[in-house]
């Protein structure tokens, strides 16, 4: 009988679950716009569903490791997440759409983290043939920018409801796909005690992982202010629509070119903290020059940075988490880098880039250069591991 390879199990997944993300997140708001909200209430609904991220991720990457069941809460959480997007059909009202919010929101958090957790694991050779991490988000890059294109042609024909229908289809196709995944979790829950397994006080012992989530938190943070008013900076400079789309394209195409194939060679080459610092650098550079200028030449220059500054990035902070992190942590580890470290500085920064632009208008993008500046001393000072850090589970 036929097995599929695990590197086709993970693709089918990502494809799924980043599709999942890809139909929603741009359309959101315009969904709750259509059933009344008004724009103070659009933000409340979002910005509550950023802060229950914070506390439901960590909390179920803690539970998923302490009891061994990786591949079974991605499982439930992406079914039941596909269940409660269908409540937003029938809800109106404020109070209503925000409950729903948070419901989802609670059962979305973990999905990323635990998935990354199963995929970097499965992709050690130690797990079998192994293969390239970068793969696997590459096609996740990949299906979100398809999501999103796919969903705003349909929402065009058949009304903004439909990204709910899309929503639910993909989540529940993601629950299936991580069924047959390989039950890493389970093979090394068997050798880890139960007092200590998820416990997030042993990995902030680590120091190469808190220096880790710092900078991390500075470079993906300083992505903030260009997320949220690049798009407006360049219309008011007289961009067209159809320009600005070119240019965030670029961005997110030169992301997935560099998790397919630059990237992991890159990472193996310099090793993840000169990667890191290439990263920041990079976001210095880009930052730079997109708080002095506007114009159509330089702009596309340097939007494909994008594929260094967070594609780069998150590969050399997943080796690194895969060297400093013992194996039974890994669920938790993820969700305190992707959730609490990256998600907190992004949405008090997304906060703050809003001061930021209307004091200074693009010379906010100096600021965030400056972020990304502060991050290269700190990426340059990660050392190898000692192994004495590690106490891993072989």
């Amino acid at each position: 009988m036929y097995s599929v390879p695990s590197l086709t199990k993970f693709i089918i997944l990502y494809t799924a679950l980043y599709a999942a993300f890809g139909v929603i997140s741009p359309f959101l708001p315009v969904f709750l716009s259509d059933r009344g909200l008004a724009a103070e209430q659009i933000a409340a609904v979002i910005a509550s569903g950023m802060a229950v991220r914070l506390l439901s991720g960590p909390l179920a990457g803690r539970f998923s490791d302490r009891h061994g069941v990786w591949r079974g809460l991605l499982s439930c959480c992406a079914g039941i997440a596909a269940v409660v997007a269908l409540v937003y059909l029938p809800a109106h009202g404020f109070w209503a759409l925000l409950l729903v919010s948070l419901a989802q929101a609670s059962l979305l958090a973990p999905l990323a983290p635990v998935a990354d957790a199963l995929a970097l694991s499965a992709s050690a050779p130690a797990f079998g043939k192994g293969f390239e991490y970068g793969w696997v988000r590459g096609a996740g890059s990949a299906a979100f920018i398809a999501g999103s294109i796919t969903a705003g042609h349909v929402a065009s024909s058949l009304g903004i409801a439909v990204i709910i229908w899309l929503n639910a289809i993909l989540l529940g196709a993601a629950a299936l796909a991580a069924l047959p995944l390989p039950d890493i979790a389970g093979q090394s829950s068997q050798r880890a005690t139960e007092q200590e397994a998820g416990s997030m006080r042993i990995l902030l012992q680590i120091p190469a992982f808190r220096r880790l989530l710092l900078v991390a938190a500075l470079v993906l943070g300083s992505h903030a202010l260009h997320d949220t008013f690049a798009v407006i900076r360049w219309h008011a400079a007289g961009i067209s629509t159809r320009t600005a789309s070119f240019l965030w394209s670029e961005s997110v195409g030169a992301e997935v070119l560099v998790f397919f194939l630059i990237g992991p060679p890159l990472v193996r080459r310099l090793g993840p903290p000169r990667a890191l610092a290439l990263a920041a650098a990079a976001g210095v550079l880009r930052w730079t020059v997109m708080g002095a200028s506007t114009q159509v030449i330089p702009l596309p220059l340097v939007e494909p940075l994008h594929g260094f500054t967070f594609a780069l990035l998150h590969l050399a902070c997943m080796a690194l988490i895969a060297q400093t992190v013992p194996s039974r942590f890994a669920a938790t580890a993820q969700a305190l880098y992707g959730t609490v470290a990256v998600g907190t500085s992004t949405a008090f920064l997304t906060l703050g880039s809003g001061w930021l632009y209307g004091t200074i208008g693009g010379q906010g993008f100096w600021v965030m250069a400056a972020l990304c500046a502060a991050a290269i001393p700190l990426a340059r000072g990660l050392g190898l591991p000692r192994r004495s850090e590690l106490a891993r589970d072989h």
